[in-house]
């Protein structure tokens, strides 16, 4: 049995900033799988449908007055977007954040040529929006509170590249500046910001972060620290619950990590479904993340936590790049920009546990 709170069946959420939100994707195209597939595997899907709590002493759940037994529970509840506070204008009906089908439909009908939009966050969701409405016709303005763009993802180096890419294309890209307030009576008109300026504005969409959902989780006594807490090979603290995705949280290089990113996801739950059947086997994390903007591809392979240099590498294409990531001498991390050959050879010597010279990828030999 499967449970959802959306009305749609499983899809995939990417596409959801960029191809969907430009309204070149159906909704039945986001599907991972199709119309027959669940009823055809004996899968009892549920959708619309919320889980109101977990009895882990009577391994049960209940689904408002209905209650169900289960043998092994799989928690993979996501993440939730997180909102602007009331008390600076943040809940009025133009404001939106984009996590799922119903956001974009909601934020669709103010989608048009000529109207003003602001962005609040410049993350890759707030940069794939702003990609996305510019094309659409939409006058953008972001606003990021840090000092650049991709602060906490990225080195400076690919900010400055998304930076001017992004400006050249017109979208009014605003960093180290707050906001203070959104005004207006029912609807948000104008936004104050914290360098004194007040622009006008027709919507807001706000892309500032993610926090994993784990109200069910906490309420049913489950260990939390960045999520939900489990072991190598997916178990939670309550025998029989199991976690996944960007809810799950679990023990790397001595941190407690959760990865936000759809291939993680996917793999994450495959190891925790094979272990449910009694494979015994340990997840090993393959951490690799995309972002779509304009006409440019980033592909992102590792995790560049921890970095003291950054090698820049030309592509073999004009506008090509690559940023890698060294501690020392170890290669942690690679940004490739409109560059797969640069991330397929990252992504292999990053499996493999090998580094390359800094200096053989800065003057162009590794290959």
């Amino acid at each position: 049995m499967s449970i959802g709170d959306e009305l749609h069946p499983p899809y995939q959420r990417p596409p959801l900033s960029k191809a969907y939100l430009l309204g070149k994707l159906a909704a039945d195209r986001l599907a991972l799988r199709g119309p027959t597939f669940y009823a055809e595997r004996g899968i009892d899907l549920r959708l619309a449908t919320k889980v109101t709590r977990i009895v882990p002493a009577e391994k049960r759940i209940e689904l408002g007055p209905e209650s169900l037994a289960y043998d092994d529970l799989v928690l993979a509840t996501g993440a939730a977007p997180i909102r602007l506070p009331a008390d600076i204008g943040g809940a009025r009906a133009n404001i939106f954040t984009l996590r799922t089908i119903g956001d974009v439909e909601e934020i669709t009908p103010h989608v048009a040529s000529g109207k003003r939009a602001l962005i609040i966050g410049g993350g890759y969701i707030g940069l794939e929006v702003a990609a996305a409405l510019k094309q659409a016709g939409v006058d953008v303005t972001l606003v990021e509170l840090q000092d650049r763009i991709l602060g906490r993802v990225a080195a400076p180096e690919t900010s400055a590249y998304f930076r001017s890419f992004h400006a050249d294309r017109g979208v009014r890209l605003l960093e180290g500046i707050g906001l203070v307030s959104l005004e207006g009576e029912n609807r948000v008109r104008k936004a104050r910001l914290s360098d004194g300026s007040c622009i006008n504005i027709d919507f807001v969409i706000v892309g500032i972060g993610i926090r994993p959902s784990v109200a069910l989780a906490d309420a049913a006594g489950l260990a939390l620290e960045n999520g939900v807490c489990v072991d190598p090979q997916g178990r939670t603290s309550a025998d029989g619950i199991w976690a996944a995705g960007d809810c799950a949280s679990f023990l790397m290089d001595g941190r407690r990590l959760r990865i936000e990113s759809v291939p993680h996801a996917i793999d994450q739950a495959g190891a925790v479904a094979a272990n449910i059947l009694g494979a015994n086997r340990d997840y090993r994390p393959r951490p690799w993340f995309w972002s779509d903007q304009f006409d440019v591809k980033l592909q992102i392979a590792g995790l560049n936590s921890g970095y003291d240099r950054i090698v820049e590498r030309k592509g073999a294409r004009p506008g090509s790049c690559s940023y890698w990531y060294f501690a020392g001498e170890k290669l942690l991390a690679v940004d490739a920009i409109n560059d797969a050959r640069a991330y397929m050879m990252a992504t292999k010597l990053i499996d493999a546990g090998q580094s390359p010279s800094p200096f053989d990828v800065a003057d162009g030999a590794l290959a």
